[in-house]
């Protein structure tokens, strides 16, 4: 008898453990809170994730630190596949300069799945503010010392960081002021308690063609299709920001060591998801633009990336103990 049960449970055990991938309900960590565009994508894109592997996806706030906290969890996260999680330029490639401690390795601590957004931040200032360009922004900061602040999702943001190199390459004074999210920062910026911050076009460019707030330039080497009106900082006469801000995205990943046949399966269903017709018109319709990826390119990307943001975190001054 007790071979028989000793039997059975070997076979339950192996049975188990046998189970194709997913078996269970997985978890998608959002490293920002709730509200802001990196939670509205993963929303849309955890859903569509689930409809493909047939399993339930719970997505999960994991707010604070410029995105370290959730980072943190997520590199913490048992290496089954059934935890994943968003990614920034942000969280991986400029905190780790940003951060004079930070718990965890950008590359050693997880598994790249693949990227998912490319976008572009935008100069937006408030519509009280009397200044229509960037220069007006620059001098009135200058002839008002200690008058302009900016906002952004907090310490370690892109955002954050693209305030702290205008302030740099003008010499004006301006004030960081950090919140739990770029959606609180825009909104103090729509009723005059901001100055200006960068913010992310899905979130901004509503507001801009309702008025809300006045857009003065975008923060990459071209301009964007979704507000071609608005001239690059470059045109603007800030040089600088050209490095900076190309190609900005949203990556998906899994804390290291996660099997490679499950980020293989993660990815194959993630790339599907996100390339589909309705995800991929969901997506531009938020003003941002699908970019998916190998794991492989992806890893290629953050590798460059990190040594690309390094010299421009260097170059700003920016630090946060």
């Amino acid at each position: 008898m007790r071979v028989w049960i000793f039997t059975l449970m070997v076979l339950a055990s192996w049975g188990a453990s046998a189970q194709p991938f997913p078996s269970k309900p997985l978890k998608w960590i959002v490293p920002f809170p709730p509200g802001g565009p990196t939670d509205t994508f993963s929303r849309a894109a955890a859903q569509k994730l689930a409809e493909l592997l047939k399993q339930p996806v719970v997505v999960e706030n994991r707010a604070g630190a410029g995105a370290a906290i959730g980072m943190e969890a997520l590199a913490k996260s048992p290496p089954d596949g059934y935890t994943i999680g968003l990614s920034t330029t942000g969280s991986h490639a400029i905190n780790p300069h940003l951060y004079a401690k930070l718990a965890y390795d950008p590359i050693k601590d997880f598994a790249p799945i693949t990227l998912a957004i490319s976008y572009v931040n935008v100069l937006v200032s408030s519509p009280s503010l009397p200044v229509t360009s960037v220069a007006e922004l620059v001098a009135y900061a200058k002839a008002n010392p200690g008058k302009v602040s900016f906002g952004s999702a907090g310490n370690g943001s892109s955002n954050h960081l693209f305030g702290e190199i205008l302030k740099s390459l003008t010499g004006a004074p301006m004030q960081h002021v950090p919140y739990r999210g770029s959606a609180a920062a825009l909104t103090d910026v729509m009723s005059g308690n901001l100055t200006f911050m960068f913010d992310i076009l899905n979130v901004s460019g509503p507001q801009i063609r309702a008025g809300r707030v006045r857009g003065l330039a975008v923060a990459s080497s071209k301009r964007s299709p979704y507000v071609p009106e608005l001239p690059t900082l470059a045109e603007a006469g800030i040089r600088g920001f050209e490095e900076a801000g190309a190609d900005l995205w949203f990556g998906i990943m899994a804390p290291a060591r996660t099997p490679r046949p499950v980020i293989a399966k993660l990815n194959e269903a993630l790339v599907a998801g996100l390339r589909s017709p309705g995800m991929r018109e969901r997506i531009r319709a938020q003003s941002l633009d699908v970019w998916t990826s190998t794991p492989e390119e992806f890893a290629a990307v953050l590798k460059a990336d990190l040594a690309r943001w390094g010299k421009i975190v260097r170059q700003s001054g920016a630090r946060v103990d």
